[in-house]
């Protein structure tokens, strides 16, 4: 009865005042011009029963309609199946055919609009299926993510695969789909980003993309946050097409990194073999992550990075990011040095370092921080979020724009460690936010902790927002 009100509500007869403007407006320039007027079909001269006189006749008609098709006349039957089939106003009521001696073969071809029209019901439980299926992707595509290199997944993990991502064809059925479907095209909805420029795919290209964003290297949980904004901007960083492409010049300076970060560990091992160092051995890309951070950071204004780590890789980082001298952490290593004659006396990897030095990819002077550690690896927390504080203080960095943070954590401690939980709660403070904290999971799978590679995790912790 919808459609009946919609169409009746569009095809009242208009006044003759609203004629003449209706007209004077939708004429053309050249009619105007030379005072001729243009008739046009309007859907009122189709449907002239649609008025406010007889709408109560016709909404008890349909009534009757609707418990027994057959209880009305033909014509009225052929016009309500095609209202409810969303035939749009002028086009679902068909005028009789005159009685004549060669009328009975016209009126056997004669069939409702609703037969060559779409399902419209079917329509709308596709393509809803569609968007259920999309959503599924974004919330659950992370299990089926490709996170395992060593494969060792079926050994103590879950390897099953939820029953609502596409992982063949016959799951389609779960949607109420099947095969015949994958080649029809279905709108995008606004909380996607895999169509790029585009607002429809073909429901086999929207599942490749979704497998693309979603089922590949990097395992994305997200959908567990509440504002719809962080979640767009997520959204937009892993599903639009090409993102993860890179230029040949970044895949040199992405190569060149690994390459420092590989042969750093490379040479420890080999000259020192006997010597504790906690090694990145296995998680190498850790150096072309945290300088692709701090890159995109001095890009858009960072002048400060505070960094606080636990032992894994610290040596490495501070070589290859930090760029302390390395003469000075390969006499950390001589057994013959006293604690006079280099710092505190406290082992390697407990050590930290302040250096300012320019970004070679923006050109920016940026100050580096790391703070030293004791054994108990996340108290160090706090103490940078409360470094990053001052910085930001005595700054005049009100938004947290020019000074900002990084944390690095075992997997386990960042999941174990109370103190981490409790630096988490002094995020929305005003007295102790530093507007966002960068927080990198790390975690080898060989040598240490098992588990994933690593992670980059956003957390709205230690200040606002994270991101990652």
């Amino acid at each position: 009865m919808f459609h009946l009100r919609t169409c009746a509500a569009k095809l009242r007869p208009l006044t003759a005042s609203q004629t003449v403007k209706t007209f004077s407006q939708n004429r053309p320039a050249a009619a105007r011009t030379f005072g001729q007027i243009r008739c046009y079909t309007a859907p009122v001269a189709a449907e002239p029963f649609l008025s406010g006189t007889s709408s109560n006749y016709v909404e008890e008609m349909y009534y009757a309609w609707l418990e027994n098709p057959k209880s009305v006349h033909k014509s009225w039957d052929i016009f309500f199946r095609n209202t409810n089939a969303g035939a749009p106003p002028g086009t679902a009521y068909q005028s009789p055919l005159p009685l004549s001696l060669g009328s009975l073969s016209a009126v056997a071809r004669a069939r409702p609009l609703v037969e060559v029209q779409p399902n419209v019901d079917k329509l709308v439980e596709d393509h809803l299926a569609v968007q259920s299926l999309i959503r599924a992707y974004q919330i659950r595509g992370h299990h089926v993510a490709q996170l395992d290199p060593l494969g060792i997944l079926d050994a103590d993990l879950d390897s099953s695969v939820p029953a609502d991502i596409i992982s063949s064809t016959d799951k389609l059925g779960f949607y109420g789909l099947d095969e015949s479907d994958l080649d029809k095209v279905f709108h995008l909805p606004t909380t996607t980003f895999i169509g790029g420029q585009e607002s429809a795919l073909p429901l086999r290209e929207i599942i490749r993309r979704l497998e693309m964003a979603y089922c590949q290297h990097i395992g994305v949980e997200f959908m567990f946050i509440n504002d719809l904004e962080q979640c767009q901007w997520i959204r937009q960083k892993f599903e639009t097409p090409g993102i993860m492409q890179f230029t040949n010049e970044e895949k040199r300076t992405l190569l060149a990194r690994l390459v420092r970060s590989t042969r750093f560990e490379e040479f420890l091992q080999r000259k020192w073999s006997s010597e504790k160092r906690f090694g990145l051995e296995g998680c190498e890309v850790l150096i072309p992550a945290l300088k692709t951070i701090i890159d995109k950071s001095s890009e858009n204004g960072v002048d400060y990075v505070i960094m606080g780590m636990p032992h894994r890789g610290r040596l490495n980082v501070l070589a290859n990011v930090i760029r302390k001298e390395l003469e000075q952490i390969f006499c950390q290593f001589d057994s013959k040095l006293e604690a006079a004659d280099e710092g505190s006396g406290d082992v390697k990897y407990h050590l930290g370092m302040y250096h300012r030095r320019i970004n070679r990819v923006t050109d920016r002077n940026i100050t580096l921080s790391l703070v030293a550690n004791p054994s108990h690896l996340e108290a160090a927390d706090p103490v940078v979020m409360g470094k990053t504080k001052a910085e930001q203080f005595y700054c005049g960095d009100t938004e947290g724009k020019k000074v900002m943070s990084i944390l690095l954590h075992g997997d386990a401690a960042f999941a174990g460690q109370g103190i981490v939980y409790e630096t988490f709660h002094l995020s929305d403070l005003p007295s102790y936010t530093t507007h966002g904290t960068v927080h990198v999971v790390v975690n080898n799978q060989v040598t240490w902790a098992p588990g994933g590679l690593w992670g980059l995790c956003c957390r709205e912790g230690c200040g606002g927002h994270g991101i990652s």
